[in-house]
């Protein structure tokens, strides 16, 4: 089959791989659509970050050369050993984190953060490939009601997810977002409609004006490329940091009122606070990964409410043309691309 094929910073190769068939416990699929994630970027653009070089994965096995993707969905082909609810021909969304089931936070179900965490396109082989096999627990089964096209969105629409959930926003509290990539758009439409059902606003800033004009559509009360200026004097109840740098850690803080909530989102490496006056403002930062159990409540939003999470896909490409149309294009800027999905099935 066709993957595309992680083998350096620079160096992803769209080239013919093995079909691995699928073990006890797992199943292949056809995948149907894989996006591109801020992750992959940042592997392409000079990781290795995540991707295990040498030692292997302890869940996946897998170190690299190896197949990117986290972002898939598709259509079950074929069931390993010890499989039971899942049959050829179904359709399914993949929760793409791996879990060990045995130390201490997956005993407590908080398996996003397993001792062993780890994505499969990032850790292991993922879904920018024609099949990928998964194990069995990634999968959930899609009602008629929710095409392949919606989701493909639903890893990104998790992440989003759970951050809003973390954040526990309250009655009337509002909210600002600063940066409106994938997940802050994704962060902006479920906080307004958090917003929309018991009060509160809504507000998003960015310096690309396209991706503004987007939060707008997906129910920002207002959007501008400062922060400061959306917020006022007093400031956020909440704020959602989606870039991930110390420039808008620190724009984030300033935007958020004294006794605010800061969620950080956005990945970086070492940054620096003003913990004086962090503590005079007794501001909180919190912090969210990945998410748990969240896909049964998109498929419901999809299914039963008819949210489109679609609404921030901006292209749709063959595998054969992922380097140049998907991790070139989204590295030139970000008026031209928001989400690129990548169908492996499409020959150009």
């Amino acid at each position: 089959m066709r993957a595309a094929v992680w083998h350096g910073a620079g160096d992803v190769r769209v080239e013919d791989v093995q079909v691995r068939p699928p073990g006890p416990g797992e199943v292949t699929i056809e995948v149907a659509y894989c996006g591109i994630c801020g992750s992959d970027l940042h592997e392409y653009a000079d990781g290795p970050h995540a991707v295990p070089v040498g030692d292997p994965h302890p869940e996946s096995g897998v170190a690299a050369p190896l197949v990117l993707g986290h972002e898939f969905c598709g259509t079950v082909s074929e069931t390993g050993d010890g499989v039971t609810g899942l049959a050829p021909g179904d359709r399914v969304a993949v929760e793409p984190h791996y879990r060990c089931g045995r130390c201490p936070r997956c005993l407590a179900g908080e398996y996003n953060i397993c001792r062993h965490f780890g994505f499969a396109g990032l850790m292991g082989h993922g879904g920018l490939a024609e099949r990928a096999t998964v194990p069995a627990y990634m999968l959930h089964r899609l009602p008629e009601e929710v095409s392949l096209e919606q989701a493909a969105v639903f890893e990104p629409a998790a992440v989003a997810l759970h951050a809003v959930r973390r954040a526990a926003l309250r009655p009337g509290e509002s909210v600002a977002v600063l940066g409106l990539g994938p997940i802050g758009l994704l962060v902006t439409r479920f906080a307004a409609r958090h917003a929309a059902r018991h009060g509160g606003r809504v507000v998003a800033a960015d310096r690309s004006a396209a991706r503004r004009e987007l939060a707008l559509r997906l129910g920002a009360a207002a959007t501008g490329a400062d922060l400061a200026d959306l917020v006022g004097d007093e400031g956020a109840d909440v704020t959602f940091e989606a870039v991930g740098s110390q420039d808008t850690l620190r724009a984030s803080l300033a935007a958020t009122r004294r006794g605010g909530r800061v969620m950080f989102l956005g990945l970086t490496g070492a940054v620096t606070l003003d913990a004086f006056a962090l503590v005079n403002d007794e501001q909180t930062i919190m912090t969210s990964v990945g998410y748990r159990d969240v896909y049964p409540e998109l498929i419901r939003m999809v299914a039963e409410e008819g949210e489109d999470l679609s609404a921030v896909v901006t292209s749709v490409i063959p595998l054969e043309h992922v380097v140049k149309d998907g991790f070139e294009a989204l590295l030139r800027g970000p008026e031209q691309e928001v989400k690129v999905l990548v169908r492996p099935g499409d020959r150009p």
